[in-house]
């Protein structure tokens, strides 16, 4: 009985934790942050705080709080609390005699960690293969809404598709609800406009929060140095 339940358990949180091995893998071998990176993913009550603060990085939580939200135990929410704050990732302050916590968006690697974990839920996934099928598409960068911040433009696609399809998509699209700003532009004046360090897609590129989620374009931008 005792090896049937901690056969599931295990299962449980190999499946909870597959989304981010490979994305860990990737942030291990191209980082010099390797000791914090180990440290981050070492438990499945850890990365379900990750999970929580990165995709809420303004809300605070108390203990108790988290324990409902999470359905972990008390001792080890409060202990990879702990574990977080010795690192630098997350903050806390008392209130009204409450301990509360919130994430340090100072972090050195908080933007990396938010773009790592909102790729790991694949809340964007169906609309990207969606994309991905109506036309050439080059290169498809998401960035403002879809990554939860204020920007000119949510997503900016490099290739030839239909203009009217694309705005029929986005309008049935479940998220994000907000009406999306898109860029659509040809591979020919994308690389020309890198090439002559155009603000707007040196900015796309670059931004950390953005998600390149098709990129057909890796040799072309390795040759020019951003």
């Amino acid at each position: 009985m005792y090896r049937e339940e901690a056969t599931q358990q295990k299962n449980e949180t190999t499946k909870y934790e597959r989304p981010f091995k490979k994305l860990f893998r990737y942030f291990v071998v191209r980082l010099t942050f390797t000791p914090m990176l180990k440290a981050l993913f070492s438990s499945n009550t850890r990365i379900k705080l990750l999970n929580l603060f990165l995709l809420h990085p303004d809300e605070e939580y108390f203990i108790r709080e988290l324990t409902r939200k999470l359905d972990e135990q008390i001792n080890s929410i409060r202990r990879e609390l702990d574990n977080l704050k010795k690192i630098g990732l997350l903050r806390s302050k008392v209130r009204n005699r409450k301990k509360y916590y919130i994430i340090n968006q100072d972090f050195s690697i908080f933007n990396e960690l938010k773009n790592m974990f909102l790729k790991a839920n694949n809340t964007d996934d169906h609309l990207v293969r969606q994309i991905s099928k109506m036309g050439n598409v080059e290169l498809l960068i998401l960035n403002g809404a879809f990554v939860g911040k204020d920007a000119s433009v949510d997503l900016l696609i490099v290739g030839e598709l239909d203009k009217s399809q694309l705005q029929n998509l986005l309008s049935h699209a479940s998220k994000p609800k907000e009406d999306v700003k898109f860029a659509i532009i040809t591979k020919k004046d994308f690389l020309y406009r890198l090439e002559c360090k155009d603000k707007f897609v040196h900015t796309m590129i670059t931004d950390t929060s953005s998600i390149i989620a098709i990129n057909k374009l890796k040799k072309e931008l390795e040759k020019i140095h951003l």
